[in-house]
């Protein structure tokens, strides 16, 4: 099967190179067989890197040690579950498996391309095939996932401890292939203007495959929070890790991407603006895989460092200046339809909205490539903390979710500053009682108040709008529940929108309530001791551990009271690998919808006692809910809408009538 797959492998490399050449022969010649052609071998090339996945798969699942890849990453006390974190455990599995999801989706992108794109599309796949053939250059010559060992070892060196975890299963394939998928809408506009469509026919194309990107990398995101909080033993979340903050860039670009399509799509504007923001959100994705694949920054992430980052950074600086180059090629074709006509208007806001998201995302980049600055150029490494980009990024974020929250109530084209004022009362004043109420119950920090503040403007503004439409609806004689479904499903994109901005509102409520009012204590205890901490007591019960030829595994209980009461019962656990001289561990978690309680264990005492760090971070649990209703938004905002009704009616012809003389 290993052999299978190194000749799949080469096969995909020879197929993706032919249907990048083949498309743009085709196209500049005018031969539509060699067209065909080149669409067919990009089925092939993803129907040969699926049969490489499966011959690496098999390898591992009959612990073919000869296989170099295999060795390294699994063992034969693996359970057979992890085969699949183990594939892409490393450069060579990473690096195949973005390589296979790329060709998949540039098969999805090549069979659903719509009759419109017909002139522009072969370019469009010869960019697409491009891309694939770089990552398969890569692959085949530096890092092949097949290579051999010269001996077989009777057994592998084991998967990463702190690969080790559910959601390894999820978070990493989300994250590459999230990264990777930004190729298809930047594809799409480069070739619109390769082939000199540089008008709006790409634009459809363009948001579906942008938000489905987007939905992706936000959801691997988010899964990644959550490994982190339940592995890592920080007590939280995010730490603006580089790797992190290497894949949260692009998102912000797609961001942007998404928003202003929007307007194109609408009124035929921002055409420039619109392949610039691609462009970037394309080159962000290439310095993702850069940071992560190419290791030139340390990062509790990055496994899967390596020689390969003067390869990545070529193609990054490839990726960064040849879009720009063809921009420029076509800058006089790419004027708007329409100009904007108001500062007071929604284009004027999604505009802004863009401009800030940038300056977040280019803002991180300045923390994720400052150490690498300041030794070239001071010759010592300055890392850059979670302050300097909360200082920073903080306030930008408060001012995104309040324009989150005005701009729906702005009309296209212009508006006035009364009408505005008029629209956004109601979820103001309620916003400011909710402020005023938590003022009352001891909620006195300035940022924290202000971060509640917007959340519930956004909130309120989106119930409003819900509420209007359907009350409207409801005129017609439908009861509330079908009143609101038929406006919902009256217009997919926009409510569909308001869904996932709901979604950021939940992950901004968890930020603030865990940022300002979570407590920490580090703590010795021995067993049959209790702990206080806020409203908690935590008592340490026992200990209990158990080796295994890889590891050893010490399990700690607890239990958790509530004003004298017992609460819940916890387990912790800490495991320790030799191999690797590398701890893991996974914290006891009570989480609700007010606070969790965190229990990390820290050490473990000769004396039976263990060390512990104990947190009480309130609202976590709004974060993880977040990207369920993520995706639910997204799915309602992609989902197809009905179309009308028609129904043929046969009319008089009328007669035609000399006009009066001197009329127009």
């Amino acid at each position: 099967m290993a052999d299978l797959g190194s000749i799949a492998l080469l096969c995909a490399f020879a197929l993706s190179s032919y249907s990048a050449v083949g498309s743009l022969l085709g196209a500049w010649k005018g031969l539509p067989p060699l067209i065909e052609s080149a669409r067919h071998a990009v089925y092939l090339a993803a129907l040969s890197l699926m049969v490489a996945t499966v011959g690496l798969v098999a390898a591992f699942l009959a612990h073919d040690f000869e296989v170099s890849y295999v060795a390294e990453h699994s063992n034969l006390a693996m359970p057979r579950i992890y085969t699949w974190v183990a594939f892409y455990a490393g450069n060579e599995g990473s690096l195949l498996f973005i390589a296979t999801v790329l060709s998949v989706l540039c098969s999805l992108a090549v069979v659903w391309s719509p009759a419109k794109l017909k002139d522009s599309m072969p370019h469009a796949t010869a960019v697409m095939m491009l891309v694939l053939t770089f990552f398969l250059a890569v692959t085949t010559i530096m890092a092949n996932p097949f290579d051999r060992l010269d001996f077989v070892p009777p057994d592998g060196q084991g998967i990463n401890p702190l690969l080790v975890h559910f959601g390894m299963f999820i978070h990493p394939p989300m994250l590459m292939s999230g990264l990777v998928a930004v190729t298809i809408p930047f594809s799409l506009a480069a070739g619109a203007l390769l082939a000199g469509k540089a008008a709006d026919e790409w634009v459809d194309g363009g948001r579906v495959w942008g938000i489905v990107s987007w939905v992706v990398l936000g959801v691997g995101l988010l899964l990644g929070s959550w490994w982190a909080y339940t592995i890592l033993g920080w007590g939280g979340y995010w730490a603006w890790d580089p790797v992190e903050n290497a894949a949260l860039m692009p998102w912000l670009g797609l961001t942007a991407f998404i928003h202003s399509i929007m307007v194109q799509k609408r009124r035929g504007m921002f055409r420039m603006w619109n392949i610039a923001l691609i462009n970037i959100s394309f080159a962000l994705s290439l310095f993702g895989m850069f940071i992560n694949r190419g290791g030139p920054v340390p990062s509790v992430h990055s496994f899967g460092a390596s020689d390969l980052g003067l390869v990545f950074l070529v193609f990054l600086g490839i990726g960064a200046v040849a879009p720009f180059g063809l921009f420029l090629w076509r800058y006089n074709s790419l004027k708007s339809a329409q100009n904007l006509e108001s500062s007071l208007s929604r284009e004027a806001a999604f505009l802004l909205n863009n401009l800030m998201l940038l300056g977040i995302a280019f803002v991180t980049m300045w923390g994720v490539i400052f150490p690498l600055v300041s030794e070239i150029f001071q010759g010592q490494t300055i890392t850059v903390g979670a302050p300097f980009y909360n200082q920073v990024n903080g306030p930008l974020l408060l001012a995104l979710i309040f324009l989150m929250g005005v701009g729906p109530f702005l009309p296209w084209r212009r508006g006035t500053i009364r009408n505005l004022v008029r629209n956004v009362a109601v979820p103001a004043v309620a916003a400011l009682a909710l402020v005023l109420v938590l003022a009352l119950v001891g909620v006195h920090k300035v940022y924290a108040l202000a971060g509640f503040g917007l959340c519930a403007f956004v909130a309120f503004g989106i119930l409003l709008e819900w509420g209007r439409g359907t009350r409207t609806r409801m005129r017609g004689g439908d009861n509330p529940a079908s009143a609101f479904v038929r406006l919902i499903t009256g217009n997919r994109p926009r409510y569909g929108g308001y869904v996932v901005h709901l979604s950021i509102v939940l992950v901004a409520l968890g930020i603030v309530g865990s940022s300002f009012y979570g407590v920490q204590r580090d703590v010795v205890l021995l067993p049959g001791e209790r702990i206080a901490i806020d409203d908690y007591e935590v008592e340490f019960l026992t200990t209990t551990t158990q080796f295994f030829s890889d590891r050893s595994e010490s399990r700690f209980l607890l239990t958790a009271y509530r004003d004298g009461a017992p609460l819940a019962s916890l387990e912790a656990r800490r495991d320790f690998y030799p191999t690797f001289e590398m701890s893991s561990t996974q914290a006891a978690i009570r989480s609700t919808p007010v606070e969790d309680l965190y229990v990390v264990p820290s050490s473990l005492q000769e004396d039976g006692g263990a060390g512990f760090r104990i947190f009480v971070n309130p609202m976590i649990w709004w974060i993880w809910i977040a990207g369920p209703v993520m995706v639910l938004g997204t799915v309602i905002a992609l989902w197809p809408q009905r179309a009308p009704a028609t129904s043929t009616v046969r009319t008089p012809v009328a007669r035609r009538v000399p006009s009066p003389v001197g009329s127009d």
